[in-house]
């Protein structure tokens, strides 16, 4: 599944230029980002809303996408004003703060770098060791959520994790293993 800059922009070109299958995994790879983006500003029973609201707004207004500017900063802007309006539709009082924490978007291209360097990473790691390091330190899920998830034992888990780690500390000090 695309997860890059690059990827995502790729498949959003390949939509504008009429190829339904990019614009097929364009959707698709959409769902999880939008899903943790949601998840750390909005109640649990909100999310799934908001990320079709999303891939529908993606959909209906890609045509207004620039091709020379970053994919995830159109595709962030959008959700930010989903959001904005979904607190509108359901009249709720928010705080200010709240406001702000969805409209600031300063650090948040950092933010989103950060991530992808953070799925390029996982990527150099077998599918067993990713998803646990994914689920418990990226998606803060427990080990025994993680677990149940993967269908594999919590140690099975947790040695996957230590091992995944150990691997992704020796790549980035630079010796190989």
């Amino acid at each position: 599944m695309a997860t890059s800059e690059a990827e995502l922009k790729a498949l959003m070109i390949g939509s504008l230029n009429g190829d339904a299958l990019a614009h097929g995994l364009l959707l698709r790879a959409l769902v999880p980002l939008l899903q943790t983006f949601y998840r750390r500003r909005m109640a649990d029973a909100d999310v799934d809303d908001l990320v079709q609201d999303t891939l529908i707004a993606v959909h209906t207004r890609r045509e207004t996408f620039d091709r020379e500017r970053p994919f995830t900063a159109w595709l962030y802007a959008i959700a930010r004003y989903r959001a904005i309006d979904h607190y509108r539709r359901r009249r709720q009082t928010v705080a200010i703060e709240d406001v702000e924490s969805i409209l600031v978007a300063e650090g948040f291209e950092d933010a989103t770098n950060a991530r992808m360097d953070v799925d390029n990473l996982l990527q150099t790691l077998s599918p067993k060791q990713a998803r646990a390091i994914r689920d418990t330190h990226v998606d803060g899920k427990s080990v025994a959520e993680a677990a149940a998830g993967a269908g594999i034992g919590e140690s099975d888990v947790k040695v996957s994790v230590h091992r995944g780690l150990k691997a992704l500390s020796a790549r980035i000090k630079g010796s190989s293993r």
